[in-house]
């Protein structure tokens, strides 16, 4: 697959092993910059281990992944990082935000570790927090407030830097119906607003039928991509 557009993801023929059970099998998938793309299927289906080698987290067995045309089997251990901390962004399930830092300051570190001075940083950060409802938090820890404020801070921490991609693994996973809604919404509203594209897996197709495409995965095979 050629690539030619700043900041398209591309899945060209992936595949994942550990040892000898074949976790992704030959996936091709193309990410234009500000898609948003949900990848369901069952738990063991392979969707997770295969947004992680898309965010260059895990390296492919075969095939390759490129970004903005630079394929990432090809870099530098300290460049993937670089690539991970600047151009990427992360939602986990449980947020995973750090317990010691406070809400503005777990949103603000990919600035930090970026280099802006730290005024900057949390400035940026509190501007962030604020659009999400929930800038009255930003000085309580994480075991602070609630599974949703903990993660809208964590969409907050992935979005500030306006990352090109952001990946998402099971975003409202751990939320109740409603809160999850109201995650969901927040976070793809500002994703859109700063022209992140987003790679998200889910079993939930509710959360799927969001997306602007839609592709499925069972045993380790992506199929059935749908544009909406």
């Amino acid at each position: 697959m050629q690539n030619s557009r700043t900041g398209t993801l591309v899945a060209d023929g992936v595949c994942l092993s550990y040892g000898s059970t074949a976790a992704v099998r030959n996936a091709r998938l193309s990410v234009r910059p500000g898609e948003v793309v949900a990848i369901t299927g069952q738990s063991g289906s392979g969707k997770s281990s295969l947004l992680y080698c898309l965010a260059g987290v895990l390296p492919v067995t075969d095939g390759q992944v490129v970004f903005d045309g630079r394929p990432l089997g090809g870099l530098r251990d300290e460049e993937l990082s670089a690539l991970r901390r600047d151009r990427f962004g992360f939602v986990f399930q449980y947020g995973e935000l750090l317990p010691e830092l406070t809400i503005e300051e777990n949103v603000a570190l990919p600035l930090r570790l970026a280099g802006l001075r730290k005024k900057t940083a949390l400035g940026e950060a509190a501007e962030v927090l604020d659009r999400l409802g929930i800038g009255a938090l930003r000085g309580r820890r994480p075991s602070q407030v609630s599974g949703g404020q903990s993660q809208r801070a964590a969409v907050a921490r992935a979005l500030v830097h306006r990352p090109a991609v952001v990946f998402a693994d099971e975003p409202t996973g751990s939320l109740d119906s409603a809160n999850a809604t109201a995650v969901l919404d927040e976070f793809l509203s500002l994703a859109r607003a700063r022209g992140s594209a987003v790679v998200m897996v889910t079993h939930d197709q509710s959360v799927a039928a969001r997306a602007d495409t839609r592709c499925t995965m069972t045993d380790g095979v992506l199929a059935q991509q749908v544009t909406v």
